[in-house]
């Protein structure tokens, strides 16, 4: 996350295994009703969700945010599309990255900055099944090197 962010909310733990994270972007999200009441109680669900561009805008699918118990008619479509707000640039330059094969846009970590929900989006590459396997490897070597150290102290 950028430095100086607030309280996270929601991580997508399955993308960095699934992706190779190119880079990343803070947007904000336009939200209904009471849907910001359910992201700051944690009922939002990144795993399936990934961001694409329509009519010259950023918009996010498949994040799943749970209707708020003590809301009635006002509650939201959980599954619903939501746009994202971005510079110009910004936009420009991710229509640019993702019209290249293989590239795609996936909500990484969903925050609470200065009161309004923030999501980081990665440009990702899809990982090879090697890749994965290089990876869960990298990671058990990891584990052992902080064990052995922890021991040794």
């Amino acid at each position: 996350m950028p430095k100086g962010e607030g309280k996270l909310i929601a991580q997508n733990r399955k993308a960095r295994y699934e992706y190779a994270i190119l880079d990343t972007v803070e947007a904000g999200i336009v939200l209904k009703g009471t849907e910001i009441k359910s992201i700051r109680a944690g009922r939002i669900n990144l795993k399936d969700g990934y961001a694409s561009v329509r009519d010259g805008e950023i918009w996010l699918y498949n994040v799943h945010i749970s209707p708020f118990e003590q809301g009635n008619q006002f509650n939201h479509d959980p599954l619903r599309p939501r746009k994202l707000l971005m510079k110009k640039k910004q936009i420009d330059s991710l229509i640019g990255e993702t019209k290249q094969g293989g590239i795609t846009l996936i909500p990484l970590k969903v925050y609470i900055k200065n009161g309004f929900a923030k999501v980081l989006i990665g440009l990702a590459k899809g990982k090879k099944q090697y890749d994965k396997r290089e990876t869960i490897k990298r990671r058990d070597q990891d584990r052992e090197l902080r064990r052995a150290v922890k021991d040794n102290y």
